[in-house]
């Protein structure tokens, strides 16, 4: 494009092709759903726990656990933050790196009644 027009900047390019963009920009992203807003979502994940308690809820490199293992170690996690001190609406801040920990202890967080912070 810019071999056509010298003073066309890069910006104004298009990579795609019409239907590609249209593909990934607007078909692929119709993900409106109906959200369950009364609910937040440690309590929809144990539902889903309750639901399909053997299957796979978290993959991460060569780790696998199903949604009852990973509610136990969160439950188990979230029931230290609160014996640490961790109440409704505080702020706990994490350093991790993407984990199944980092997920395990979102999930914790939560389930404290904590905010979480990366």
């Amino acid at each position: 494009a810019m071999v056509t027009d010298a003073t066309q900047t890069v910006a104004h390019i298009d990579l795609l092709a019409s239907d590609e963009r249209t593909l990934l920009l607007e078909t692929w992203n119709r993900t409106d759903a109906p959200y369950p807003d009364q609910l937040c979502i440690h309590q929809l994940f144990e539902q889903q726990v309750q639901q399909h308690p053997e299957a796979t809820a978290l993959v991460f490199e060569d780790q696998s656990l199903s949604y009852a293992e990973l509610n136990t170690q969160a439950n188990r996690l979230a029931h230290h933050l609160i014996d640490r001190g961790v109440k409704p609406g505080e702020c706990v801040v994490t350093l991790l790196e993407r984990s199944a920990a980092l997920v395990i202890t979102q999930l914790a967080i939560l389930k404290a009644g904590g905010t979480y912070v990366p």
